[in-house]
């Protein structure tokens, strides 16, 4: 027990010490994006800094596989290099025996990393995204889905536009029972349109069976309100941007998740691709141990059988190669070609297995 302690409390310090590295080296790339970004735009180094900040948690999240199979080389290749290893296996212990507390610690550093940092991300991202619509078009347009059905806003600096709808199409260019209520600048409710379905065309949205309430300078907008078989609203949201008004599935926190996929299923809309980021995210602890297996594999041995360096770089890019195949099998995934939790689960699980047989060859072979 005292040897697993021992190499967990060393494995920890590795791990948290490239975290650290590269926390630092990803805020100065982010600082450099954001004034090459929004330098033309006369904001203060104080709000770059800021959404620098924001936005980095969100990149460390993306390169925790990249963090613990370097953390890995880091830990093996120094025990290599002080005989740990040697002594561990004069001792009558297997060399496997010490990946038990590595991968112990990367897999409670992935369950830290899904039930803590991810709603961390999904809020800074959340806010990230605000700020950058904000500065970069002086508006923002928000689509939000829930048990009420679909919410959208639209508008300038003129006036603001609530839409709401029962359901819609899959893209999110056609609503069932359509509400728009519209608001001044100053924001008073101006005009209240219903409409039975509205489509989204180039410029505006196309409504059929529409009632439309004057708001402004009517005593009695009920009396005073017409009917029409077809309306054109104007508008100057496109198809990509209701798209991508839903956000990344990595903006909502994992706890909502779940109900948020509900939503979207109640409401009409595709659900998959949240789906296969749910199961990802809940395999993350697998892939985490799967960087560790795939590092302890190529750096387990003496550093005097030479080609130390070599098989240091043979473990980083078979890591980067299962970082790569979990991604296309993500795609893979959101695109319906295989099932959600094949896509999710199989690259960590294959991995696994892949070089727990080479570790039992080079071992014990």
């Amino acid at each position: 027990m005292k040897l697993h302690l021992y190499f967990a409390r060393r494995f920890l310090v590795a791990f948290m010490g490239v975290l650290a590295a590269l926390s630092g080296i990803v805020f100065l790339i982010e600082v450099t994006e954001q004034v090459r970004r929004f330098g033309g735009k006369e904001i203060g180094l104080g709000r770059i800094i800021g959404l620098s900040a924001l936005h980095v948690p969100e990149t460390l999240h993306q390169i925790l596989p990249l963090v613990t199979i370097l953390a890995t080389l880091w830990f093996f290749l120094t025990m290599a290099r002080s005989g740990e290893l040697i002594v561990t296996r004069a001792a009558g212990r297997s060399a496997l025996s010490a990946l038990v507390a590595p991968a112990a610690i990367a897999l409670l550093a992935g369950g830290v990393a899904v039930a803590a940092l991810n709603p961390i991300v999904a809020a800074t991202l959340k806010e990230y995204e605000t700020r950058a619509a904000e500065l970069a078009s002086g508006t923002a347009r928000t689509l939000s889905v829930s048990e009420e059905g679909l919410w959208l806003r639209q508008g300038n600096r003129d006036g603001q536009t609530v839409i709401h709808a029962r359901s819609a199409s899959l893209d999110g260019t056609r609503l069932i029972a359509a509400r728009f209520l519209v608001f001044s600048g100053f924001g008073t409710p101006v005009r209240r349109l219903e409409a039975e379905t509205a489509t989204l065309t180039v410029g505006a949205w196309e409504l059929t069976g529409v009632k439309d309430w004057p708001l402004a300078g009517s005593a009695n907008p009920e009396r005073d309100a017409t009917r029409h078989e077809h309306l054109l609203f104007p508008s100057d949201l496109t198809r990509e941007q209701i798209r991508d008004s839903f956000g990344a599935p990595n903006a909502i926190a994992i706890w909502d998740l779940p109900a948020f996929i509900d939503n979207l299923n109640r409401a009409g809309f595709s659900a998959r691709a949240h789906k296969v980021w749910l199961q990802t995210e809940l395999a993350l602890p697998l892939m985490l141990v799967a960087m560790v297996m795939i590092g302890a594999g190529f750096t387990m041995r003496h550093t005097r059988i030479g080609r130390t360096g070599l098989m240091a770089l043979a473990a980083i890019l078979l890591g980067f190669g299962l970082y790569f195949i979990r991604n296309f099998s993500q795609v893979l995934g959101e695109n319906g070609h295989i099932p959600v939790a094949l896509a999710a689960w199989s690259p960590p699980v294959a991995a696994i297995l892949m070089v727990l047989g080479l570790l039992l060859h080079l071992e014990d072979g």
